[in-house]
């Protein structure tokens, strides 16, 4: 199985697809809006990826809540941006925690029916005065250990539903001013210790991703999920984090010109090699996908171990859910 998760180009495996993922099988495939239509579709083309991938492979998704969703009405039910549950918080820290599993909860139940196993989700950055909205309500707040307590609970929920969270964007991503997705965010500042609470407080949990975000004070040349430094002194290291380590989709635009941020493959490896057990590749193109896969290795014993961690996490802390009691119920706790 190989060290990378990938993206696939519309809503059917194609038969090109297919022959690559038999050929190269990768750690998983992370599915987007281009690749959902409705549920049926989307229950033919989970059976499709799980006969073609190895037993142990993810299907990965971003379901944040908000903006950042990839099941929408009508065929799924829509759920509150972190911001809400913040501001929820803020009147009644009882009634936030709660809303916060609640959410974890549902998004958790709604993705597992629909099979998948592992949810990009609780952001755990924390929103910074003056920074780029890309975080924005995305962020449970502005307070650290707020936000680490309400990803925490978002994550139990998750957890609860059966489903392997993601928290992210290690080591944060909140004092970014410009698009990650578009340029590289350079963050000088000397203490940041406020961004990396919510992590150091929930090094326990089974996966975390990475921020394209140059730190110029831990390394000067390299955004965290190219660092070796930032990943083995900080996230490693001052974190504790020994979970799964994914990168950051290697597609956006923060890695161009850098070194290490050239061909798809490249960034790949320049990824694996910082220290991250799997990279994420994400546009879905056939040939890139290809090149990605034929170039990273096999993934590591030590990251086949987090991953089976992990899987067994996750299952050992699923429980029976009831949707409509805990919309119900999360609907009383924001109002």
């Amino acid at each position: 199985m190989k060290a990378a998760i990938v993206g696939i180009a519309g809503p059917v495996l194609t038969a090109t697809e297919a022959k690559l993922f038999r050929a190269a099988p990768p750690a998983g495939v992370i599915l987007f809006a281009r690749n959902i239509i409705d549920p049926v579709q989307l229950a033919m083309l989970v059976a499709d990826l799980r006969r073609i991938l190895p037993a142990d492979a993810v299907l990965m998704v971003d379901q944040e809540g908000g903006r950042v969703a990839r099941l929408r009405p009508p065929f799924w039910q829509s759920h509150p941006a972190a911001g809400v549950i913040g501001t929820a918080f803020l009147k009644s820290p009882a009634a936030g925690l709660r809303a916060a599993w609640l959410t974890g909860a549902l998004i958790g139940q709604q993705c597992a029916v629909a099979g998948f196993d592992v949810i990009c989700a609780p952001v755990l950055d924390v929103r910074d005065p003056g920074s780029h909205d890309v975080v924005g309500d995305r962020a449970f707040g502005t307070d650290a250990q707020a936000v680490a307590r309400l990803g925490r609970a978002a994550a139990q929920g998750l957890l609860a539903a059966g489903i392997q969270p993601v928290m992210k964007h290690a080591p944060g991503h909140g004092r970014a001013r410009v698009d990650s997705h578009t340029e590289l965010p350079r963050v000088g500042a000397n203490d940041l210790q406020r961004d990396f609470y919510p992590f150091s407080a929930n090094m326990d949990l089974p996966w975390a991703m990475t921020a394209h975000i140059l730190y110029t004070g831990l390394d000067p040349a390299l955004p965290a999920t190219l660092s070796g430094p930032v990943i083995g002194k900080v996230i490693r290291g001052t974190m504790g984090f020994d979970g799964v380590l994914v990168s950051d989709d290697l597609a956006m635009g923060a890695l161009s010109g850098i070194t290490g941020g050239g061909t798809p493959e490249t960034r790949a490896l320049a990824a694996l090699a910082a220290g991250c057990d799997v990279a994420l590749f994400c546009p879905g193109g056939e040939d890139a996908n290809a090149a990605v896969l034929h170039a990273v290795p096999e993934a590591s014993s030590r990251s086949l171990t987090r991953l089976r961690r992990a899987r067994i996490l996750a299952a050992s802390r699923r429980i029976s859910l009831d949707p409509g009691r805990l919309a119900a119920e999360r609907d009383r706790s924001l109002a």
